[in-house]
């Protein structure tokens, strides 16, 4: 019994390990999020940290167009980091995960 229980500390650990070292390969992961006409493009990592943004000069005349360009643009970039970042992670997790009794939600 004693050797199961080390042998799941163990396995806990690894997975946790892994965990980490998914999220830091996600800080390398850049996908590109653009307006529909193109006007505004973001950069950002697969753990939401922005990494370029790039505007139109159009959109610099009209500030409140800029913004709502911003809000729409920044909101599918980070619903798009969000999804790759669950994913990885749920991948990671579900490989790692010992089988512990009350824990297949994570199956």
């Amino acid at each position: 019994m004693f050797g199961d229980m080390m042998g799941m500390m163990n396995k806990l650990k690894e997975a946790q390990k892994k965990v980490e070292e998914t999220k830091e390969r996600l800080n390398t992961v850049l996908l590109d999020e653009s307006s529909n006409d193109n006007k505004l493009s973001v950069t950002i990592t697969a753990n939401r940290t922005i990494k370029s943004i790039r505007i139109d000069d159009e959109l610099l005349e009209n500030k409140e167009m800029l913004e709502d360009y911003l809000i729409l643009t920044l909101n599918k970039a980070i619903e798009m980091a969000s999804k790759v970042n669950e994913a990885e992670l749920a991948a990671v997790a579900k490989e790692g995960m010992p089988n512990i009794p009350g824990m297949d939600m994570f199956k």
